[in-house]
């Protein structure tokens, strides 16, 4: 991130986080066993759950009465369950299993719901906007899925060859993190006269939506799931988010999931480094 954040001549290769943020979704798929556990009541819930905090960052962010705050909130809270948190569930003892059912849950949910929510958070409501969004958001995520399927059936192999790539997707994703951050960095660098104050306030509301998230998941999952709630509606898919942002708002409201990428990320290594003592 700091690296990024000092290198603005690499925003020209923003374009590359798609791809990127693609090629982690294909070795996620590729790695998921063919019976997974079906979605139980909390999966619903989790999911709404994970809608409805997209609106609750919206309207925290609108209280400072900026615009690309409240995006940024917005898409900070409404960013799908990541690809590593059933990793980091297995690493806390946890039921693996209903994270990743949770990951495909709240993924094709937020897919299939940005089309129409997205227009009009962004008070873009043309056919056109419309089309923008299921091709980006759709095609970035089933695109992977199909390729993971296909070559699973033409070459049996692959799955096991998937299973030892965890070095690779880390890769990915601290590559795009760097070309995120490289954005970020060159378009604070050609604003003029920004307020410090916006950053302040979508660090601070991205880390109250943060905070919100997990304690809600926790909540949600119940006696029996607790710590997989917190995890699925925690640990979010923020790559996706932020390359969005980029692409249908601004480089500002990209700083929301971003600044989440902080947070969720220091919770995460709170839990592990306490679990590694105990």
């Amino acid at each position: 991130m700091v690296a990024g954040a000092l290198s603005p001549w690499a925003a020209a290769w923003s374009g590359g986080i798609r791809w990127l943020l693609m090629g982690i979704l294909l070795l996620f798929f590729m790695q998921l066993r063919r019976d997974a556990p079906r979605p139980r009541r909390a999966h619903a819930w989790l999911l709404l759950a994970n809608i409805g905090m997209g609106f609750a960052g919206l309207g925290l962010g609108w209280l400072t009465g900026t615009r690309d705050v409240a995006l940024g909130l917005f898409f900070a809270g409404i960013a799908p369950t990541a690809t590593a948190a059933p990793v980091v569930t297995a690493f806390l003892r946890g039921r693996a299993d209903f994270v990743v059912t949770g990951f495909l849950v709240t993924n094709a949910g937020v897919a299939l719901l940005a089309p129409f929510l997205f227009p009009v958070i962004l008070g873009h409501v043309t056919a056109g906007v419309f089309l923008s969004i299921v091709e980006s958001a759709g095609v970035t995520l089933c695109a992977p899925l199909a390729a993971a399927c296909l070559l699973r059936r033409l070459l049996p192999r692959a799955e096991a060859w998937a299973g030892r790539t965890g070095a690779a997707a880390f890769g990915l994703w601290v590559a795009a993190l760097f070309l995120v951050m490289a954005s970020a960095g060159d378009f604070l660098r050609r604003q003029d006269g920004l307020p410090a104050w916006e950053l302040a306030a979508l660090a601070a509301g991205s880390l109250l939506v943060c905070a919100a998230n997990f304690a809600v998941g926790f909540r949600l999952g119940g006696r029996e799931f607790g710590r997989e709630g917190s995890q699925t509606l925690g640990q979010k898919n923020t790559t996706l988010m932020i390359y969005l942002a980029l692409t249908h708002a601004n480089p500002l409201a990209a700083l929301g999931p971003a600044f989440y990428v902080i947070w969720h990320n220091t919770w995460n290594a709170l839990q592990l480094a306490r679990a590694r003592r105990r």
